[in-house]
């Protein structure tokens, strides 16, 4: 099966957060983005094991998993296996930008899994897809997959995470950390396809702490103090991620077993229907709201509510409507299938 095919399995996670995976990128044969003095491979790591200690030392119920601690090379696709073998509730992986063309572009962004939006965002994730060249089995791994060529990354318009609007909260507080504590320039929170964050089943965001490229950011990117402000803008990000999860979880888990029990589905066997968003909140009169769309249902999973549309007994039928689904405006919709009412 192609890996570009296959969408990750979708973790259970609790009321609580209780694991972080932190990935330093890069590392070992892989230097990642190299600046006029320093290494991208080194300056993340000590980012990502400063934020670790942080964590460990606000919240030392949480375990804080390092996908390296020393300077060694992790294969991409390792690198989301070790946070799906510790069913991480949050993955977070650390890395520095570069423009080979400039020295003069700074800035701080973070990025979450899907579709490029503009060539800029595209020639960050080739860059940092471009360490599966240096892994033996790339080949087979990823499906032939060419982080350089631009048509491989059309795959990727067509997928949608399970925690794409978890990943987007986690983002949205990283960025602001790093803009207003850290005092960096903000250039957003974007969308790209990387492959260390397509395999990960949990919230995932991909941090680019600034450009190596740049002197003065590099300057800062490996100055102890430099480090120490970017890993703590991590760190509070999460702290306020980790606090406001964990309330919305527990109120959702009040409101759910305070209200009736929603209606199973009325067909029987194995049925298959179009996820097409997913809300913190149920929806009243879901039916009138997506009026353009036939069938709507939800189901609740992970302490959200995810909304469905169609109901086929064959995926042939289902993948027709997907079609019609994303052409009414809904791209990151998706098909789901159900057995007796039961997301499979």
């Amino acid at each position: 099966m192609s890996f570009l095919a296959v969408i990750p399995e979708t973790q259970a996670q609790s009321t609580k957060i209780k694991t972080v995976v932190i990935d330093a990128g890069h590392g070992g044969k892989d230097p990642g983005a190299v600046g006029s003095k320093g290494k991208e491979k080194d300056i993340t790591l000590a980012v990502a094991k400063k934020t670790g200690e942080y964590i460990k030392k606000k919240y030392p119920e949480v375990n804080v998993v390092y996908t390296r601690t020393t300077d060694v090379f992790v294969e991409l696709m390792e690198r989301a296996r070790i946070a799906n073998r510790n069913n991480a509730d949050v993955f977070i992986s650390i890395h520095c930008n570069s423009v080979a063309s400039s020295k003069n572009t700074n800035g701080v962004e973070t990025f979450i899994m899907g579709e490029h939006r503009n060539s800029a965002n595209l020639d960050v994730a080739k860059r940092e897809n471009a360490s599966i060249l240096y892994e033996s089995n790339a080949k087979d791994d990823y499906d032939g997959f060419d982080p350089n060529s631009t048509e491989a990354y059309i795959a990727f318009s067509f997928i949608q995470s399970e925690f794409k609007q978890r990943s987007l909260e986690l983002a949205e507080y990283v960025q602001n950390e790093l803009v207003t504590k850290a005092k960096r320039a903000d250039r957003g929170v974007q969308q790209a396809g990387f492959l260390v964050l397509y395999k990960t089943a949990m919230p995932s965001i991909l941090v680019e702490l600034g450009f190596i490229s740049n002197p003065a950011e590099e300057q800062f990117m490996m100055s102890d103090d430099g480090q120490a402000y970017l890993a703590s803008a991590i760190y509070r990000a999460f702290c306020t991620y980790k606090t406001n999860y964990e309330k919305d979880s527990v109120d959702l888990k009040q409101e759910i077993s305070a209200a009736p029990e929603p209606v199973a589905d009325k067909n029987k066997g194995v049925v298959y229907k179009v996820q097409f968003t997913t809300k913190s909140r149920q929806v009243d009169n879901p039916q009138n709201v997506y009026n353009n769309l036939k069938d709507v249902d939800f189901y609740e999973h992970n302490g959200m509510y995810k909304y469905t549309a169609g109901c086929f007994s064959n995926r042939k039928d289902a993948d027709n409507y997907l079609k019609e689904v994303i052409a009414k405006g809904y791209e990151g919709a998706f098909v789901v299938e159900f057995e007796n009412g039961v997301r499979k």
